[in-house]
């Protein structure tokens, strides 16, 4: 099964569906560094560097779209909408949505998955939901909208995410949602995290070795294949930082601190640590104020994709502000491939005609 990723970034979504065992033929953004990482994890595949605003399509697309297509994935803007309900033309987030789905009407595929976040759901009281369920049934589709949390489904994270679900007639039917792990089988931070190396008396490097050996089956799962630690590189905070972080205990946050510096940092996320029982919260795409359940410091890019879910194999490129950015506005892979399974289990005995 064929899958083309629309606003790839740096692939979390498509390593979910490849996980799963479909082919990403494609990838598309404009973020040229997760371009980078994109077509450095995914040789198999195609990347293009597009700006899918633009009113032409581009040559190379269509030769994809020619070869086959059986399911588009992505996350495109849906926010060009006014309180009315009508979109708003010149707005270039609509633009974006409305070239998604030009390219799903090309492509004809079995199925369209398109992820958001789940404040999508409450957008101009629920309007952007429905206009976005009438698109794709204008395109032959059935829709279903699930949102996941998604340390219900092996991520050391509680991200939620929304995803509306369109598949041709007949096969919606036989999709299932994915079925959540025991809550006593979810993963803490410490159970992603603890073989990695501290980095208190060194910033670390760009590659190096690993020092212990896995201590969970999420650290096995996490550096299967993988023999050299990429992007654990730590941020070399200011002493007044650190001194500030020391204070604060683990899981706790800027109301465990003495008053006069409990507003240094005026944000109420601020001062936070991750706390090693529990999973984490949601990984964002600055991470300036989260800090590490033990170490003083921030997250690396590697523990920050460790706690996405993302497989130690799986390099990141550009600078380090990119990297976290790559990381944060990704897809958790674990996630994305509860769906991809359900999917694949859809597809096994596929016998419909996509254009019906």
């Amino acid at each position: 099964m064929k899958v083309l990723d629309l606003f790839c970034g740096a692939g979390g979504f498509s390593e979910g569906f490849r996980s799963a065992g479909f082919k990403i033929i494609a990838g598309i953004d404009n973020d040229k560094n997760a371009l980078e990482t994109f077509s450095q994890n995914f040789k198999e595949s195609i990347t293009l560097n597009l700006d899918l605003s633009t009113p032409s399509l581009d040559s190379r697309l269509k030769n994809i779209l020619k070869e086959g297509v059986d399911l588009v994935i992505g996350g495109p803007p849906c926010q060009g909408f006014s309180i009315a309900g009508k979109r708003l033309v010149d707005d270039p987030r609509n633009q974006l949505y409305k070239a998604y789905l030009d390219i799903v009407r090309l492509a004809k595929p079995y199925g369209v998955i398109i992820e958001n976040v789940p404040n999508i759901m409450n957008y101009h009281n629920g309007r952007i939901a429905t206009e976005i369920c009438k698109d794709l049934e204008s395109l032959g589709f059935n829709v279903k909208i699930m949102t996941l949390i998604a340390s219900d489904f092996g991520v050391p994270q509680s991200r939620k995410r929304t995803f509306f679900i369109a598949l041709k007639p007949k096969l919606d039917n036989l999709f299932q949602n994915p079925k959540p792990v025991s809550l006593f089988n979810q993963i803490t931070c410490e159970m992603a995290l603890s073989d990695l190396p501290l980095l208190e008396k060194t910033l670390g490097h760009e590659a190096s070795d690993y020092d212990i050996k896995p201590q969970t089956n999420y650290q096995k799962l996490m550096r299967k294949s993988s023999s050299i630690l990429f992007n654990h590189s730590a941020v070399n905070h200011t002493e007044q930082t650190k001194s500030i972080i020391k204070i604060v205990p683990d899981g706790g946050n800027y109301k465990n601190l003495p008053i006069n510096l409990q507003k240094t940092r005026k944000v109420n996320i601020a001062w936070t640590r991750m706390n090693s029982k529990k999973p984490c919260f949601t990984i964002d795409a600055g991470h300036n104020h989260h800090f590490h359940y033990k170490a003083n410091r921030v997250p690396t890019v590697r523990e920050c994709a460790r706690i996405q879910s993302f497989p130690d194999m799986f390099r990141f490129y550009g600078n380090r502000t990119s990297q976290y950015r790559q990381v944060g506005n990704a897809v958790p892979p674990l996630l994305g491939k509860a769906i991809a399974n359900e999917l694949m289990n859809v597809f096994k005995n596929l016998k419909i005609d996509k254009n019906s």
